[in-house]
């Protein structure tokens, strides 16, 4: 079953995880609650390090705490590394920590949710494809990023297409990987987002579903325990999510035009297109953070039951079990 393979972590996770886990900090440090100099927070980021260059962007990155951030392909990964002791703050989906609490003895809490944009959420086709919509899809192989927001809207359209996961001839793939599935001919459709999608395109890929209006745009900061034992650490963190949330604002007042060159630059596309993207998501649903909420945790429990009916949980899981409130003080303080 999909549950089992996400508890293995393969030697290629483990080949980029292991080498962060030596600088995180253990519970055992010794840390003043009001001196952030002792603090330093192993922080995950996806596709590229983008909070890490709207806070340089915005002149809030001089943290009076150090960050160590490192780059994944997707929230799961981050996930893993948490697990694995190798991150302190992992940023996803609502659908990563789902899979990383599934064995019913996580080592971390989901602390604090981050509003964003639910675009270039796709599933494509290659350039020269005859598909035309998900109904297409039928007896078709389709890569898609495996327990991310991509497995559960490709699910959704599914669905909503009349047609069964089995339907499919389902291909487990990592984004930059089934972009070049996609365009080898490997397979004939791909779920995916960010900068894949954003690349796809401009290799003459064409949209054929999305999950803009499926997805909540909820997206999760989960701490590992060590981070919410840890008056220091809390503080530490709650800044730095509440900083990335300024940072944004900097950019939505004016300036959206000087975050877009570096947006192009770190992801190759040309600065217009990259501008319309920014400015696009921004509109869509302004990137801010919030408290821990009821609402939110019932968001994720309609996700995590999804998976459960599609069979890659075995059983049903309470989402309730791994957030936590513990944060909320600090970051409505920060924000």
């Amino acid at each position: 079953m999909l549950f089992r393979h996400t508890l293995r972590t393969s030697a290629a996770a483990l080949a980029l995880i292991l080498p962060f886990a030596a600088g995180c900090g253990g519970p055992a440090q010794a840390e003043s609650p009001s001196d952030l100099s002792s603090v330093t927070l192993s922080v995950g980021a996806t596709g590229w390090k983008t909070e890490e260059a709207v806070l340089k962007y915005a002149h809030l990155d001089d943290t009076p705490y150090k960050v160590r951030w490192s780059q994944f392909q997707g929230g799961e990964q981050q996930l893993q590394a948490v697990r694995a002791g190798a991150l302190d703050l992992a940023s996803s989906s609502e659908i990563p920590p789902v899979f990383a609490a599934a064995d019913g003895a996580p080592n971390f809490k989901v602390v604090a949710v981050q509003r964003g944009a639910t675009l270039n959420q796709e599933v494509v086709a290659a350039k020269g494809s005859k598909l035309t919509g998900i109904a297409a899809l039928k007896g078709k192989k389709v890569g898609y990023v495996q327990n991310t927001t991509a497995h559960y809207f490709l699910y959704t359209l599914l669905k909503q297409a009349g047609l069964k996961w089995s339907d499919i001839d389902a291909k487990p793939l990592l984004p930059n990987d089934g972009l070049a599935a996609l365009n080898g001919g490997s397979i004939d459709a791909l779920a995916s987002y960010g900068t894949s999608i954003i690349t796809a395109h401009q290799q003459g890929a064409r949209t054929i579903g999305s999950g803009k209006d499926i997805l909540s745009g909820n997206f999760l900061w989960s701490a590992r325990d060590n981070v919410l034992q840890s008056p220091a650490r809390r503080a530490a963190a709650a800044d730095l999510i509440a900083r990335i949330t300024k940072a944004y604002a900097y950019v939505r007042d004016g300036r959206e035009e000087g975050f877009a060159k570096i947006t192009a630059a770190a992801t190759h596309q040309p600065l217009a297109q990259a501008r319309k993207d920014l400015v696009d998501a921004q509109k869509q649903r302004p990137t801010r953070a919030r408290p821990v909420g009821d609402d939110t945790i019932a968001s994720q429990q309609k996700v995590a039951d999804a998976f459960t009916e599609l069979g890659a949980l075995k059983e049903h899981l309470d989402v309730k079990s791994f957030w936590t409130t513990a944060l909320d003080a600090d970051l409505k303080k920060a924000l």
